[in-house]
């Protein structure tokens, strides 16, 4: 008697049986939500909008990235948003109050930033103390205590006409040549990244569809070229863009290439058979709250710096726009499964939501009641589309 062993034909960690229904639905969202605010208000499709959008879409997209770390393993962080508006005040404060060096001041903060989730993630995973709650705490004190450090008041990035590095990192753009070659490093970077890919799974007998991968890089270099043309049309590509390519490489990475992102998925699978499996549960996951906590930090200076100054509502609902678009990009809430690709088109999703509805003039209950709704059917499709 022989057995005969089969090889898998995917192998895609992270990602749920079968084809899942979100990776038709989300292009299509975006193309309706493009039509109709495109139609509505042809300003939307503008090179000035564009470039605005694709600083709005890195404030959302980089924490959502730092979601994603802290999902994957089965909790949740709902401080991130008051969190970021306080990193971003305490910033503010030291650079226009105190006359500290922009870049001291931001490498306190960040430091500031590792200390506090630290010690958050210790206390979840040690104490076994529900994420949501502590959490949700910290978004309380963090939001007190924002308006405490800058007094109610308005302090703004810079003192006088002058810039520094806070301000650049929402206001600076790439020379139109600069933004070209750097696409063009990327795009090749990318064509070798999964050339090889290819090579390395055929070596290992899996079957591959190189026609698929192929287009797969064909259609994200056709992108990144157009998005780079259109910013060209302005003033170039904004930093805070290429700021959101590291942090999104820097997480796709992680997760799908090292042991430590081997982990993250083990344990949001399934905690108890990751422990006998042997992973270090405790450290993974305190590790986890330390990055979001740096990526936290970051979309302080980057939600501050656009804003021109911290005042009492910048980060304000932040963490739910970060957590919608986990969830609208595939994400389970559960743990287990979710990719970086998703996050980003579900932070896109988000972002062009809410720009289109920001130059229709929607009034703040509208976009309040629309943002509810899209996060509810976006929990509903991974209750519905989204099993294993």
């Amino acid at each position: 008697m022989s057995v005969v062993a089969t090889k898998p034909i995917v192998s895609t960690e992270g990602a749920p049986r079968g084809l899942d229904a979100r990776v038709i639905i989300m292009p299509c969202v975006l193309l309706l939500l493009g039509a109709y605010f495109g139609w509505s208000e042809p300003a939307f499709f503008g090179a000035r909008n564009l470039s605005n959008l694709a600083i709005e879409l890195s404030l959302t997209a980089v924490l959502a990235l730092g979601m994603l770390l802290i999902i994957l393993p089965g909790h949740i962080d709902l401080s991130v948003g008051s969190g970021a508006g306080l990193l971003g005040g305490a910033a503010a404060v030291l650079i226009f109050k105190l006359g500290w060096p922009a870049p001291a001041a931001l490498a306190v903060v960040t430091l500031a930033a590792l200390v506090l989730w630290l010690a958050m993630g210790t206390l979840i995973v040690t104490q076994r103390v529900p994420a949501f709650i502590v959490t949700l705490g910290g978004l309380l004190i963090f939001r007190g205590l924002h308006w405490y450090v800058i007094n109610n008041g308005t302090i703004p990035v810079v003192r006088g006409g002058e810039t520094n590095l806070f301000s650049l990192l929402t206001t600076y753009n790439l020379p139109p040549l600069a933004g070209l070659l750097l696409a063009g490093v990327v795009i090749a970077v990318m064509a070798i990244a999964a050339f090889a890919s290819f090579k390395r799974l055929r070596g290992a007998g899996v079957a591959v569809d190189g026609e698929l991968s192929f287009l797969r890089t064909f259609v994200t270099a056709q992108v990144i070229l157009l998005f780079v043309l259109s910013c060209n049309a302005y003033q170039g590509v904004p930093i805070a863009a290429v700021i959101l390519g590291v942090v999104a490489t820097f997480v796709q990475v992680l997760t799908r290439d090292t042991p430590y992102g081997r982990y993250l998925y083990a344990i949001g699978g399934n905690e108890e058979a990751a422990v006998v499996s042997g992973v270090p549960v405790t450290r993974v996951v305190i590790a986890a709250f330390g990055m979001i906590g740096l990526v936290t930090a970051l979309t302080g200076f980057l939600q501050t710096a656009y804003a021109g100054a911290s005042t009492t509502t910048v980060g304000t609902n932040l963490e739910l726009d970060a957590i919608a678009a986990c969830v609208i990009g595939g994400t389970s809430l559960k743990g287990g499964r979710g990719t970086v690709g998703g996050v980003l088109m579900g932070a896109l999703i988000v972002t062009a939501l809410i720009n289109g509805m920001t130059l229709l003039s929607y009034g703040p209950e509208a976009k309040n009641i629309i943002r509810g709704a899209i996060l509810a059917a976006a929990v509903w499709a991974d209750v519905r589309f989204g099993k294993r």
